[in-house]
């Protein structure tokens, strides 16, 4: 009886294992693959700037009252 308890715990901890690394690899592709379609193919993956509608660029300086 013990043998067979052990047996569909390793079953389920493969499973668990499986699942888990097809979720990893997924998010991988969906991370690392390119996504517009340009007339030249598919552009490549990079990074994105995100600026607010008053930033006028990387080197301005704000000066914060308060």
């Amino acid at each position: 009886m013990a043998g067979e308890a052990g047996s569909g715990a390793l079953r389920e901890l493969i499973l668990v294992v499986a699942v888990a690394l097809a979720g990893l690899l997924l998010a991988m592709v969906a991370a690392f693959a390119p996504w517009h379609a340009t007339s030249a193919g598919n552009a490549p993956a990079g990074l994105v700037e995100l600026r607010g509608p008053g930033d006028q660029g990387p080197g301005s300086a704000v000066a914060h009252v308060g």
